[in-house]
């Protein structure tokens, strides 16, 4: 069986992106629904499943659930259905040369799945979510260029100019 790649994935709903952090806890962390439930604080696991079951979860303990699952699928979700682009804040490193590969896959990719799309050979929910991942990758690949020209200084003597 082969490893999901968690960055290509994309929810389809509220509950959808609650499962996919689940499954995220589960695969990177080892994490069990009432392992979550206690690094969320809740006192019973029981109101974590009744939320998964109704797809509803208060507004307040959605970061809580996201940190504890190690993931973002739910902020994804509702930022992508109020029409908004979600962007990674680059962490300040340098892009590599791997990286850039890595976007002209994904570039490749999304062209390939739209021209598939257009003649009725891929479905239009992995079309868009490839689209919306390429478009937050050269977002990002923009953030980074922005900040090349207001370098960050180093605060520990990372450097070894000096």
């Amino acid at each position: 069986m082969s490893r999901r790649n968690w960055k290509r994935v994309s929810p389809t709903s509220l509950r959808h992106a609650m499962e996919l952090c689940l499954e995220h806890g589960r695969d990177k962390r080892n994490l069990s629904v009432d392992r979550v439930a206690d690094l969320m604080g809740l006192t019973s696991k029981w109101a974590l499943y009744k939320w998964l079951e109704n797809g509803r979860i208060p507004a307040n303990l959605v970061r809580p659930f996201e940190h504890a699952c190690g993931c973002t699928f739910m902020s994804q979700y509702i930022a992508t259905s109020a029409h908004k682009l979600l962007v990674d804040i680059p962490t300040g490193k340098p892009a590599q040369d791997d990286d850039v590969l890595a976007l002209q896959g994904a570039c490749n990719e999304a062209i390939n799945l739209l021209a598939q799309f257009y003649r009725g050979d891929a479905e239009a929910d992995a079309t868009a979510a490839a689209l919306t991942g390429l478009m937050g990758e050269i977002a990002g690949h923009r953030e980074r260029v922005n900040k090349s020209l207001t370098p960050e200084l180093s605060l520990f003597g990372e450097d070894d100019d000096a």
